[in-house]
């Protein structure tokens, strides 16, 4: 008979294998950073936010938290020391400050890995209050690490657009544009003051 443990380590060894797929997918990115030796538009938030995202696994994965959880920690490591080969190629070709970004952030990540540490083992005395802590922190950063590639996908699709704009309309077409927005927005700001400035100038004169 086909026992839980056994079922709990099927399921574990396939979402390792879909996670080190999923982690390896952007390996075709950072070969050409490496081949031209330029970020160029690249963005290194999605691997900043799975860098910490892998943190927080590893962390839930101690025994001090969750007890039994190697599969966890076994993918954790993987990703972690992945993601930090990612991070490196973004600071040997990365200049200014997009690098000095990459490294402030870096920085906080682990400031805040060790913060997190520090309080959970320090407050939480039970393994179920640590798991829970640690657990719904991992379940909110693993939200950010997937929804942080839709900052690349607005900026890509703004830059799009206005060098759309600024190719299908002239120049005073836009400047009539620009100018329309503005007075809208100053009509915008009047009804918003009458609307508001006359009831209280009643309340004050009664």
């Amino acid at each position: 008979m086909v026992s839980a443990d056994m079922i709990r380590t099927v399921l574990g060894v396939i979402g390792n294998v879909t996670s080190m797929a999923l982690v390896l997918s952007p390996v075709p990115t950072f070969y050409g950073i490496w081949k031209n030796k330029t970020v160029e538009q690249y963005s290194s938030l999605p691997y900043l936010a799975a860098l910490l995202n892998y943190m927080m696994w590893l962390l839930y994965g101690l025994p001090a938290v969750q007890p039994h959880n190697m599969l966890i920690i076994t993918m954790s490591v993987i990703g972690i020391a992945i993601e930090l080969h990612y991070i490196a190629l973004f600071l040997a070709y990365s200049v200014g400050a997009a690098r000095r970004r990459v490294i402030f952030i870096l920085l906080a990540e682990v400031a805040f890995v060790a913060t997190v540490t520090a309080l959970v083992l320090n407050l939480a005395h039970t393994h179920t209050l640590r798991s829970m802590v640690i657990g719904i922190l991992c379940v909110f950063i693993e939200t950010g690490m997937y929804a942080a590639p839709l900052s690349i996908m607005v900026i890509h699709t703004m830059v799009h657009w206005i060098q759309l704009w600024r190719f299908l309309l002239p120049e005073d077409q836009r400047e009539c544009m620009v100018s329309g927005c503005n007075r809208l927005q100053m009509v915008a700001q009047d009804i918003f003051y009458q609307a508001t400035w006359r009831p209280i100038k009643r309340l004050e004169d009664a």
